[in-house]
């Protein structure tokens, strides 16, 4: 039986993240409370305290009625001005992307507000971490700036960048939404489920110091694989 000294929920917690690292592979379940509680020696609140601990930092993810598995990953924004594959390599994890649509269509309200213009290019992609689901991004950019006939799985602020129209500033909410069938589907989630949704307008800077609209999207993010993190200041 392995003993724990005086903070034994914080020690518990480091002992299982250990075994998650060393033991464990992703999609295994962690061993039973009762186990636990005869392995490391403490309460069985102890334990729930420390696996709590564990599940709110994106290591291990409960399954309703199946038990507590180790999970894919959760990746962490700053909220400041990142591509998708900067926030997974921070992550340490392996970005990728899948391609949905790319077309020239008439833009939703919100984009047209934005935009100015009726039409843009919409650029809807299915974003992984490790191969696993995180995000599906759903773009409409100015018209004009990007051709149809691109490489849509590499960065597409790299892409404007390169076009002359690099993103300067970008205002941007976050809000709790249920998804929607056709996002959940690419997911892997229920439609319904909770999800992080990211409107988010664009702006680059032109030489005479004015800035134009470059794109409107909404990034709708798997709640249990990305979290928010932001340093408040008194």
């Amino acid at each position: 039986m392995t003993e724990l000294p005086a903070a034994k929920h914080v020690r518990l917690r480091d002992a299982l993240a250990e075994m998650i690292r060393t033991e464990l592979s992703v999609g295994d379940q962690l061993p039973g409370e009762r186990r636990l509680v005869e392995q490391f020696g403490v309460s069985r609140i102890t334990v729930r305290h420390a696996i709590a601990q564990l599940v709110s930092e994106g290591l291990l993810v409960r399954k309703h009625g199946r038990g507590t598995f180790v999970a894919h990953g959760m990746a962490q924004s700053r909220l400041h001005l990142a591509s998708f594959h900067e926030d997974m390599r921070a992550a340490g994890l392996s970005p990728s992307t899948r391609v949905d649509v790319v077309a020239e269509q008439d833009a939703p309200p919100e984009a047209v507000a934005h935009l100015g213009s009726d039409r843009a290019l919409r650029v809807r992609r299915l974003r992984l971490g490790d191969g696993v689901p995180v995000s599906v991004d759903d773009c409409w950019v100015r018209p004009g700036l990007l051709p149809l006939e691109a490489d849509w799985e590499t960065s597409l602020y790299g892409m404007l960048s390169a076009a002359g129209a690099g993103i300067t500033r970008a205002e941007q909410t976050v809000q709790a939404e249920a998804a929607s069938p056709e996002d959940a589907a690419l997911l892997g989630i229920e439609p319904g489920a909770p999800v992080l949704a990211f409107h988010r307008r664009s702006f680059s800077a032109n030489p005479d110091g004015s800035e134009r609209p470059i794109d409107y999207s909404v990034s709708v993010y798997r709640a249990d694989r990305y979290q928010l993190h932001m340093e408040v200041l008194a």
